[in-house]
């Protein structure tokens, strides 16, 4: 496996991460004994950053990377996952999710925390209800580590956001397809030149 760096922590992560959005399934729900063995075989293999969201498999896929993480494997790992905006009324809201995130991955702190999927709209009303207080005291507090967004909006939006924190990482959807919708090849260079760790997803495009 190959590593690169993230420029704001100097942490090593794998080339290659294990998005979890797509384990598989039987039969409506996740193939609990398959995907685990999926994961633990890549991790096995040197992959060493896993991403989940509260919202995968209709809640069900956090509770299972928890159990899928168990003997031994979570400390091998970097753990992302990201807070719902749409789920965010209150800024009291943002530590009741946290913390029930941690209760379902089995784990006492997240690497990497996401603000999940924001684009302009969405960003204005998270920041508005606290969102950057929210990561400031969950870091300080130990909760998490490190925080990010990942993002499906507009190039201005995106280099908005990027302006508005120091993130340590970005989550945007790259790919041949992609190289001119959302953040795009301009939205990686330009996080990239703030020291952002860009991380990406949807490289396949979902197989497309």
């Amino acid at each position: 496996m190959l590593y690169r760096k993230v420029k704001k922590t100097g942490e090593e992560l794998s080339v290659l991460g294990f998005g979890c959005m797509r384990v598989p399934q039987k039969r409506g729900r996740i193939d609990e004994k398959r995907a685990t063995r999926q994961i633990r075989s890549a991790i096995d293999r040197g992959v060493n950053y896993l991403d989940t969201a509260m919202l995968y498999h209709l809640g069900a896929n956090e509770p299972f990377l928890g159990r899928a993480l168990r003997d031994g494997y979570r400390e091998r790992i970097n753990l992302a996952t990201k807070l719902p905006p749409g789920a965010v009324k209150t800024r009291p809201d943002m530590d009741r999710l946290l913390d029930a995130q941690l209760d379902m991955l089995r784990t006492d702190r997240i690497d990497y925390y996401l603000l999940h999927g924001i684009d302009g709209e969405s960003w204005n009303k998270i920041r508005e209800l606290g969102a950057l207080e929210f990561l400031d005291k969950a870091k300080e507090d130990g909760r998490i580590r490190y925080a990010g967004f990942s993002f499906h909006g507009d190039i201005d939006a995106f280099k908005e956001i990027v302006d508005a924190y120091d993130w340590e990482v970005c989550l945007i959807q790259y790919n041949y397809l992609d190289e001119h919708n959302q953040a795009g090849t301009e939205g990686l260079k330009y996080a990239a030149g703030k020291g952002l760790g860009v991380i990406i997803m949807e490289p396949l495009r979902g197989g497309n």
